[in-house]
């Protein structure tokens, strides 16, 4: 077992047997929301499902609303939603990246093209809204819709932003409208059907900053790889031009990196180079400390409420460090 499956493991076991039920139902409804639209795109939807991930989205979401958290079929369906939203902005980044491989696996944009990735991208935000079309909410349609706006802005932000420098400030908001939005939401959407209304606004920010500590871990684990770790090569923002912390800070610190144009980094092995180098200067020490903070202060700010939800909350925010450590 590896230390991301340990983390969401303790979580579950925190959230008792009816987090354990709904994470088993979340899996089913996943692979059916998929299914059903012709076979072409429902492997290619399937496919994307199937190739997991730490569903830390959909069990923010559960236990945001209680732990235990309660076993409602509205709840459940808004899981899907965020994890189907989820799913659906990799493969659109995929095809705006060129990226060959995620989680280890080929892309739907390398294994069906760019038209068959976008249309799999297509159906699967149409299905997360179908799944909360049910529950005649509209304050949970409200808080996806916008979540899934600020997505698309952060990912036009960071092609804008690619092979340019970028502030810091700037980079922490491309992270938020990327990453912590969908935190957040999964937040606001589990506290809506908990009933717990009074908690959603801390609850949001919670999930908010965990999302921006999860993205700049991720971004250090771009340049530190490996690759059998990662699903990618190492260095594969370098190589689509996207500037994270750690060369922001990186650059600050050596004139050779501050000079260099990431359009001639363009073979695995030129962007493991500068990864290397980057790593030379402490700066993957300094992002880490940064995400650290991030989590601490999270989970500092968490409301007053159960004892078993905040311990399990928690973790969450915990697991989203160990995943890097």
């Amino acid at each position: 077992m590896n230390v991301v499956q340990g983390a969401v493991q303790a979580v579950v076991a925190a959230g008792g047997e009816p987090a354990a039920r709904m994470m088993e139902r979340l899996e089913s409804r996943l692979l059916d929301a998929a299914s059903g639209h012709g076979e072409l795109l429902a492997r290619h939807a399937g496919d994307t499902i199937a190739a997991g991930g730490k569903r830390l989205r959909p069990l923010l979401l559960f236990l945001a609303a209680g732990a235990p958290p309660p076993e409602s079929e509205t709840l459940l369906r808004s899981a899907v939603a965020v994890e189907l939203v989820h799913s659906a902005t990799l493969v659109h980044d995929d095809v705006l990246d060129g990226s060959p491989l995620r989680r280890g696996r080929p892309t739907v944009m390398a294994a069906g093209g760019r038209l068959a990735a976008t249309a799999t991208g297509d159906l699967l935000f149409s299905r997360a809204f179908a799944e909360l079309a049910h529950s005649r909410s509209a304050d949970a349609v409200r808080v996806l819709s916008r979540a899934s706006s600020e997505l698309a802005a952060g990912e036009l932000m960071q092609r804008a932003d690619a092979w340019r420098a970028v502030s810091v400030e700037r980079y922490l908001e491309r992270c938020r409208l990327k990453t912590g939005v969908l935190f957040r939401a999964a937040c606001e959407l589990g506290a809506l059907e908990g009933d717990d209304r009074d908690r959603l606004p801390a609850l949001a920010l919670f999930g908010e900053r965990i999302g921006v500590a999860f993205q700049l871990l991720d971004d250090v684990l771009d340049v530190t790889g490996p690759p059998e770790r990662t699903g990618k090569p190492r260095g594969a923002d370098l190589l689509d031009g996207t500037v994270t912390l750690p060369l922001i800070v990186a650059r600050e610190r050596d004139p050779a990196l501050a000079a260099l144009d990431l359009r001639a980094v363009r073979t695995p092995e030129d962007a493991a180079g500068v990864s290397t180098r980057i790593a030379e200067t402490g700066s993957l020490e300094d992002t880490r400390a940064r995400a650290l903070e991030l989590v601490a202060g999270a989970k500092a700010e968490l409301p007053d409420m159960p004892a078993r939800q905040r311990g399990a909350l928690e973790l969450i925010a915990d697991g989203v460090v160990e995943r890097y450590s």
